[in-house]
Parts: C-alpha cells; sequence; structure tokens
C-alpha cells in the first residue's frame, strides 16, 4: 500500500500534470495514482484528499472536479531566481553550441562540395554513374514508404518481412490507465484504424490492454520490430500479433469500441 505522504504527492502531480495544468475529474485521478483500486486503497485516497482539502491546497467541486488552490499553482510556477539563472545559462549555452554545429556542418558541407566538384572535373562519366545509383536508391526508398503507407486494400494483408501472414491486428499489453486513443494512434505511429479498449464485462473496468487494427501489414510489423518492448507513459509496453478468430466481428464497425476480454488475446 502506497503511503499517505507518496500519495499526496502522486495527486498533486497528477492535477499539475492534468490537461489544463491544474484540475481533473476525481475518479480519472484515482485510476491515475493508485496501482490498485481496492478498497482499502481507495479509503487511503478518500483520506488524502480529505487532508488537501483542509491544508486548502485542492478543491473539490458539485462536479466531482478535484482543483488546485490559487497558492498550489503559484508555487508551481514560482522558480527559485538562482534556479532562473541558471536554466537562462544553460539555454544560452546551448543556442551557442547549436550555432557553433551549424558553422562546422556548413564548413563541412563547403569541403565536401568542394570535393565532390572537383571530382566531377576530374571524372565526368563515373560522377554520372553514381548520380544514377543514387536517384534509383532515393527512389527505392520513396517506394518502400509509399507501400507502407497505402491504403489500398490488394496490400492490406500482403506477406511482408517480419510479418509472412500478413497479420494487421495487434495485441497491446501493459497500457498506463490514463492512455487515451489520440496518445496511443501517436505512439504507434499513427497507424491505428481501429480501437478495442479490453474491459471487464460487468464493471467496465480498464484492463490496461487492448486490440488494435493497423493500416496494413508493413505498419504491423514496423511496430513490432521497433516499438515492441519501448516506453510508454513510464511502461514499457508488449506488442504481439493477435489474428481474429474465424467468426469473429472484426474490424468492428465503429473506430473505437471497449469489451471484454477475448479468447486468443496473447497473439501467436
Amino acid at each position: 500500500m502506497t503511503s499517505s505522504t507518496d500519495l499526496v504527492s502522486s495527486i498533486i502531480d497528477a492535477l499539475k500534470a492534468s490537461d489544463n495544468g491544474k484540475s481533473m475529474n476525481l475518479k480519472k485521478l484515482r485510476s491515475s495514482v493508485l496501482t490498485e483500486e481496492d478498497k482499502a486503497s481507495k479509503k487511503q485516497f478518500k483520506e488524502a484528499v480529505k487532508q488537501l482539502e483542509k491544508d486548502e491546497r485542492v478543491s473539490l467541486n458539485s462536479d466531482g472536479e478535484l482543483k488546485l488552490s490559487k497558492s498550489e499553482r503559484k508555487s508551481a510556477d514560482d522558480e527559485p531566481t538562482e534556479k532562473k539563472k541558471k536554466s537562462k545559462k544553460e539555454k544560452k549555452q546551448k543556442k551557442e553550441k547549436k550555432s557553433k554545429k551549424r558553422k562546422d556542418t556548413a564548413s563541412s558541407d563547403d569541403e565536401k562540395e568542394s570535393k565532390k566538384q572537383k571530382k566531377q572535373d576530374e571524372t565526368p562519366e563515373e560522377e554520372d554513374d553514381d548520380d544514377v545509383e543514387e536517384a534509383n536508391g532515393d527512389a527505392e526508398n520513396n517506394n518502400e514508404e509509399a507501400e507502407a503507407q497505402s491504403d489500398d486494400p490488394a496490400d492490406k494483408n500482403k506477406p511482408c518481412k517480419n510479418n509472412p501472414q500478413g497479420i494487421t491486428r495487434l495485441f497491446i499489453g501493459n497500457l498506463p490507465f490514463a492512455i487515451t486513443e489520440t496518445t496511443l494512434n501517436d505512439f504507434l505511429n499513427g497507424s491505428i484504424t481501429h480501437l478495442k479498449w479490453i474491459t471487464d464485462k460487468e464493471t467496465g473496468k480498464f484492463y490496461g490492454s487492448a486490440f488494435a487494427e493497423l493500416r496494413n501489414s508493413k505498419d504491423a510489423a514496423k511496430c513490432m520490430q521497433e516499438i515492441n518492448g519501448t516506453q510508454l507513459m513510464g511502461r514499457p509496453i508488449k506488442l504481439n500479433y493477435a489474428p481474429p478468430k474465424d467468426l469473429e466481428d472484426w474490424p468492428p464497425k465503429s473506430r473505437v469500441i471497449t469489451g471484454g476480454k477475448v479468447a486468443n488475446a496473447g497473439g501467436q
């Protein structure tokens, strides 16, 4: 169980990190700060909120919205003078470093261009061959990117590298409880077309996992190769291929839905 001091700090931090930086729905706040929402944890959360209200650090309105007090918001904005000076100095050093780097890069580019021009003057025919090869390579890379973003139904389940079965649905596990559709879609390179949050059938409680239908098999393979195991909001995200069952209604009619666990949640 979390200590009262840690819980109070977590509540204040969560409110400061909210969309407007000062308030959040009480139930949503509770879900974001509690790792387990059992009876004891809920009671401890309630007592922490009451203590914060008593200390006039927060206030709870009739709509169930918990809001930071003006003094609490002001204390978060007031940095010590020394810290501000240090931050200003660091910004100046960073700016100077970037400026120097740009100058070095420009100087290096000029040197490369000079060498390239000299080489063109000496061996024009050889350079022409190199230009053709480079152009062909760029065209090939552009084609690969275009195929990865293709909306052509014929390419959707096309077998590809690291995805020989052409699967387009992924199971996503260990999600933070404060996750949103927009955040998850950005995390998966904007490739989600349909999303199903896995929730308890009776209570509607979010299990911290979901199914996502992606644009095509290449997007799915890219996510498995580059994103699986990486951090999202402080948690390592687990991805698995999860092809739907033969009689399963997938993808759903709506872009985003909720529902209970599915038998093949672990993928293959």
